[in-house]
């Protein structure tokens, strides 16, 4: 049997038990039941709820909770829980805590949901690769963990088994395994049964990238909200999708904020120094003309001197002398009308001297440029320019920062969940990873780990007890278990 025969078998399967369940208790609104906020991250709130003795709901279960006061619904998950308590992830924050609520549980919507998305596998081969989950197909056809080796040996470079009796040594193997596909750049996806699982596997992969050095904050993320607040010393709430997704984007906004602040001071400055450049630009035009001014008052003042000398020494010159001057227009009544042209020129000069001073005088203020001023708008210009000018700047700031959850998982080096999520969460339709881990995979239904199967590209490694698979039964698949 293929993995395309086993979808099929599964969606049928999961059809027939959505028929089944449709009406019975396990949909039935759920009343009296209270309920206290226990974290918040982003936009995530986990919440402990209390149900009547008697009632449960199972985990990753999608359900409404709708308040005494208010008819609008809020949409939540169920994470996880202990009897007849249950902790919630909503979207939606209720309050620091509530009472009377009614809680409807949608168990056939899930079953829906995960036939629908092994009907997609089906339809749409192209977006699926079924390559590794073949390989996978004979496990999951002998639930007794018999004919192993016929296909154990055979693929293994596509399919890994990690069988161990000791339930820390499968884990320390999973985390070792994990570093060396984190150093072989691979997007991993790691599937467990439920989420008190997720969050210890988690807390070990990130002890073990500690020790050896690696940054695990900047691989590790766990999809849902943490339950626990550390395992095994490590802090995993910060660990969690929402969380980082949350910290990435507020530095974002911190970061936009920023830019929009050094552009708006970069406008501010760029027609101030315009500005004073132009005034600069006129003080040395004034300052030049102001030279020019003196220049020809300092040339005045010479002819003057020279013409006052001669006057003075006039009569006592040679005749020689005297008769060379006349020769030339100068002759005592002559320099006179010299000296009057020479002295109103130099009088006209100061005048213009004096207005070219009062000009300079205005200017050095209008033109001054503070100290500070200068380097502040040279560090911002080549700011802008290494952010690709003020147009991309414009286009970066208008931008609308829609959180974009696609975007940033894509770029998540390790991704840990549960198998259901993967199969039933809209966003694992659209991502996809190199290799699947299914840590306790003998506890993982079939077709939540043939849905999470078809999210890997080239490997599937599989965890476990091999003697959980016939205690825990959920690998049968033959026509026989489904009458």
């Amino acid at each position: 049997m293929t993995a395309r025969d086993l979808l099929e078998t599964w969606a049928l399967r999961l059809e027939a038990e959505q028929t089944r369940v449709s009406g019975t208790a396990l949909d039935q609104p759920i009343t009296q039941v209270a309920g206290r906020l226990v974290h918040t991250i982003g936009t995530l709130h986990l919440y402990e709820m209390t149900l009547p003795q008697g009632s449960s709901i199972e985990h990753d279960t999608p359900l409404s909770i709708i308040l005494s006061d208010d008819m609008e619904p809020t949409e939540g998950i169920v994470l996880g829980g202990q009897g007849n308590v249950a902790l919630v992830q909503t979207f939606d924050a209720i309050g620091q805590s509530y009472a009377d609520a009614t809680v409807v549980p949608d168990r056939a919507g899930l079953l829906a949901t995960s036939a629908k998305r092994l009907r997609d596998m089906l339809a749409q081969p192209d977006a699926y690769r079924l390559g590794p989950a073949d390989r996978l197909a004979p496990l999951l056809e002998a639930p007794t963990g018999t004919g192993e080796r016929s296909w154990s040996d055979a693929g293994a470079s596509i399919l890994t088994t990690i069988w161990a009796d000791e339930f820390s040594v499968r884990r320390q193997r999973l985390a070792v395994l994990a570093i060396e596909l984190i150093r072989a750049n691979k997007r991993i996806l790691v599937v467990c049964p439920n989420h008190q699982d997720a969050d210890a596997l988690v807390g070990t992969i990130a002890r073990a990238m500690k020790a050896v050095g690696l940054t695990y904050k900047t691989w590790v993320s766990r999809y849902e909200m943490a339950l626990a607040q550390q395992i095994e010393g490590i802090g995993i709430q910060e660990l969690g999708f929402e969380a980082q997704m949350h910290q990435f984007y507020a530095k974002s906004h911190a970061d936009k904020a920023a830019l929009r602040r050094k552009y708006d001071r970069f406008r501010e400055l760029t027609p101030v120094l315009a500005y004073k450049r132009q005034k600069q630009k006129d003080l040395d035009e004034v300052r030049l003309l102001e030279w020019r001014l003196l220049t020809q008052h300092s040339d005045l003042q010479a002819k003057i001197t020279d013409v006052n000398a001669t006057l003075a020494e006039y009569e006592n010159l040679p005749l020689l002398k005297r008769l060379s001057l006349q020769v030339v227009g100068k002759n005592v009544e002559s320099l006179h009308q010299y000296l009057e042209l020479y002295e109103s020129q130099c009088a006209e000069l100061k005048g213009e001297l004096d207005v070219a001073k009062v000009r300079v005088d205005e200017l050095v203020p209008e033109a001054a440029v503070p100290k500070d001023m200068r380097p502040e708008f040279d560090e911002l210009k080549e700011e802008i320019v290494r952010l690709g000018g003020t147009k991309k700047i414009r286009e970066l700031l208008a931008a609308e920062e829609d959180t974009n959850r696609q975007a940033f998982i894509q770029n998540r080096r390790l991704v840990v969940t549960t198998a259901s999520r993967a199969l039933n969460d809209p966003l694992f339709s659209r991502v996809r990873f190199d290799v699947l881990i299914a840590d306790e995979a003998p506890w993982i239904a079939a077709a939540s780990l043939l849905g999470a199967a078809g999210l890997a590209h080239e490997r599937i490694v599989i965890s476990g007890d091999r003697r959980d698979i016939a205690s825990a039964g959920l690998w049968a698949s033959r026509e026989s278990e489904l009458r």
